[in-house]
């Protein structure tokens, strides 16, 4: 695909670097030389210095060749801005819009054609804050996990969770799993990361103390699967404290406030004001997160779970390990700076999460070829899950009417699971693939994506001729 995007700061910069590497064509636009050179020199890529809005700078982007427009900078208008003009000017087929302003998100009618023929025609707007506040509260939705994502409007689950030495699991085969589980209770284990490598596993694969295990399953049965992987239960978070006011702060108190005890702190008076005055049941604390006394007054040791979301990432990873030590069970923090990820959680931070790797998934199937409705990276890019649709049948397509065992996947593909008619059935040898299936897979190797692609796309049947 040819595909520009407007802004090379994280979130543009991320999607640039796994768009370039899918052997995408991508052009990126930003005011910034000194991000623009950084990205060409590491990337193949090409890059354009300008305003992203103006035309003569979308008209040197290409966007008259573009089968993708992606407008993620900083600038709300910006972005709407641009979108509008590559439909105006250039009629690019798909338009993205990063926004963050609430009043936007508020009035989708006013970018969809199709409820309002006078709209900015723009296909997706799309909030990094939003998604980080609904990732944050599946993660909160199960103590202890580390990934919770959902497939097809969320009849199917995929979770990571750390095995712990006490969980009944450990040190057994996966295939053990059974014995354990009622037998109305189905589930997959589809990866496990170990010691910083991908095990894809089998029955006979034994799980380890400190493995992260990635299991498929419905949602009403993983609070069982997780109990076989930490033998001791997690205590729900009741007690909650929030670092930070902002959209992602404020929108997390707001959805937590009426079901558990939220404290907020902020350091920007008229901020922490500005919550105040908006959520009802939350303590507003005005103050420094990182300051030791200001947590103890606050009984940081009766704290179960201790969200660290301000614009600083380190603020969050100082108070995120402050908190840990002064008692809170669990810790999240927001850090966008990958370079401190894999340091942050040897220190006590318990999950670590990124904005623009969670916006960067979350658009990930836009630019997919086939019918992917879903692609999510996972382990920081280590690794892939994906929901694709099998369309056809059997005389157009080389995987309907065929077992999972006699379709030539990947090495490095786990078939997990099938979404038939609502109906989720956990993938067998035998089990056969048939029209309109939703089929969720799990690779280690995001290169093999093109070839999912071709094992799904479908062709005319072979007796088919003009006439």
């Amino acid at each position: 695909m040819n595909i520009v995007i407007l802004g090379a700061g994280q979130v543009g910069s991320s999607l640039a670097e796994v768009l370039a590497n899918e052997n995408n064509d991508v052009t990126v636009v930003d005011i910034d030389r000194l991000h623009l050179q950084r990205l060409q020199d590491r990337l193949d890529i090409r890059t354009v210095f300008g305003h992203a809005s103006h035309p003569d700078i979308l008209m040197q982007a290409g966007l008259e060749d573009a089968d993708m427009l992606i407008a993620a900078t900083q600038n709300d208008e910006t972005n709407i801005v641009a979108c509008h003009l590559a439909q105006l000017m250039f009629r690019v087929p798909t338009k993205i819009a990063r926004v963050r302003g609430r009043s936007y998100l508020e009035h989708p009618e006013l970018f969809n054609r199709a409820e309002n023929e006078k709209a900015i025609d723009i296909d997706l707007l799309i909030s990094p804050e939003n998604l980080v506040t609904n990732y944050i509260l599946q993660l909160i939705a199960y103590p202890g996990s580390l990934q919770v994502i959902d497939f097809h409007d969320g009849k199917l689950r995929l979770v990571a969770m750390p095995a712990h030495e006490d969980g009944l699991l450990v040190n057994k085969k996966i295939n053990t799993l059974r014995n354990h589980l009622p037998n109305h209770i189905k589930t997959r284990i589809v990866a496990i990361y170990r010691k910083d490598e991908i095990v894809m596993p089998t029955g006979d694969t034994v799980i380890r103390t400190g493995d992260e295990v990635f299991f498929l399953a419905e949602p009403q049965h993983v609070p069982a699967i997780i109990t076989e992987l930490r033998q001791r239960k997690e205590k729900p978070s009741r007690n909650i404290m929030i670092a930070g006011g902002g959209n992602v702060g404020f929108h997390l108190a707001q959805a937590l406030e009426k079901t558990h005890q939220v404290k907020l702190v902020d350091h920007n008076m008229n901020q922490a004001r500005e919550v105040a005055e908006k959520l009802n049941n939350t303590v507003i604390i005005h103050g420094d997160i990182s300051d030791k006394d200001l947590l103890l007054e606050e009984n940081i040791d009766e704290i179960d779970l201790f969200v660290a979301v301000t614009n600083s990432d380190e603020a969050n990873i100082i108070s995120g390990m402050l908190a840990k030590k002064l008692g809170v069970r669990r810790v999240i923090a927001l850090v966008n700076n990958q370079s401190y990820v894999e340091l942050i959680q040897l220190n006590g931070i318990d999950v670590a999460i990124s904005a623009d790797r969670i916006t960067t998934s979350n658009l990930l199937h836009h630019t997919r070829q086939g019918d992917t409705v879903k692609a999510v990276t996972l382990r920081r890019g280590a690794a892939e899950a994906m929901e694709v649709v099998a369309h056809g049948s059997e005389n157009t397509s080389e995987i309907i009417g065929k077992t999972i065992a006699e379709i030539p996947w990947p090495s490095d593909i786990t078939v997990g699971a099938i979404i038939r008619n609502d109906q989720v059935i956990i993938a067998h040898r035998d089990l056969e693939i048939e029209a309109e299936d939703h089929v969720v897979l799990f690779l280690t190797d995001p290169n093999s994506t093109s070839a999912v692609a071709e094992l799904f796309a479908t062709s005319k049947p072979s007796w088919f001729s003009w006439s």
